[in-house]
């Protein structure tokens, strides 16, 4: 899905209309900060699931 100029700008217009001019840097804010806490559940999730993959294959041996 690849997006233009053209829809960005109509995105933004439309978001704009939408919240209004001061709730858009707060909702970019609060958007930021939920996509950056997903990124860290699910980096640690990984990393519980490695070191469980890890102590199962020394139990085997």
């Amino acid at each position: 899905m690849n997006l233009g100029m053209g829809e960005i700008l109509v995105l933004l217009a439309l978001a704009l209309l939408l919240f209004g001019a001061k709730r858009l840097p707060e909702i970019g804010r609060s958007a930021g900060s939920a996509i950056r806490e997903f990124k860290k559940g699910f980096e640690s999730g990984e990393q519980e699931e490695k070191e469980k993959e890890d102590h199962e294959n020394k139990r085997e041996e």
